[in-house]
């Protein structure tokens, strides 16, 4: 039991960190290694200066419902974790981890959902950059969709764990 316990508090932990860089990092979409966007900026490589140049997404609804999305994601998670921890050292012998696994499977379907916008609205988002068709998702799109099933299963696992002594 103390392999099992161990074993879903470090995919937490993982799942946790990689929905945190897939939302801050900036990778969703990639144009030949020289220009990128994500979630927040659009960015290019300079050769000039060796540097990188940011400058602010155009907000449109997409990606504003992808960005809301994505930040509840991390935020479910991290609360997901937060209570695992206080049931761990609070609750009593025989109990289920219920409200773990609900957070940590809305943060699952929160990620699915910004994933999936994503995807089918990248046109829609990306509208004032260079052409899509010479670009291509970048990693954190990758680690987005990554998350949703591992979210979903650790949400699963820890609504059938029981606290035990």
């Amino acid at each position: 039991m103390a392999y099992l316990l161990m074993f879903v508090t470090l995919l937490h932990l993982i799942t946790l960190a990689m929905l945190f860089i897939a939302t801050m990092e900036k990778s969703w979409w990639v144009w030949d290694g020289m220009e990128n966007s994500d979630l927040w900026y659009n960015c290019r490589f300079d050769n000039d200066t060796g540097t990188w140049l940011c400058a602010s997404s155009k907000e449109t609804e997409w990606l504003q419902a992808v960005q809301v999305l994505m930040v509840l994601s991390v935020v479910f998670s991290s609360v997901s974790f937060l209570v695992f921890l206080g049931q761990l050292f609070t609750m009593s012998k025989g109990g289920l981890f219920y409200f773990t696994g609900l957070c940590q499977v809305f943060a699952g379907l929160t990620a699915f959902a910004a994933a999936l916008i994503y995807t089918l609205h990248n046109q829609e988002i990306l509208q004032d950059s260079r052409e899509l068709s010479s670009g291509h998702f970048g990693y954190c799109y990758i680690l987005a969709w990554t998350c949703v099933p591992l979210l979903l299963v650790s949400g699963l696992m820890y609504i059938h764990l029981r606290k035990k002594e």
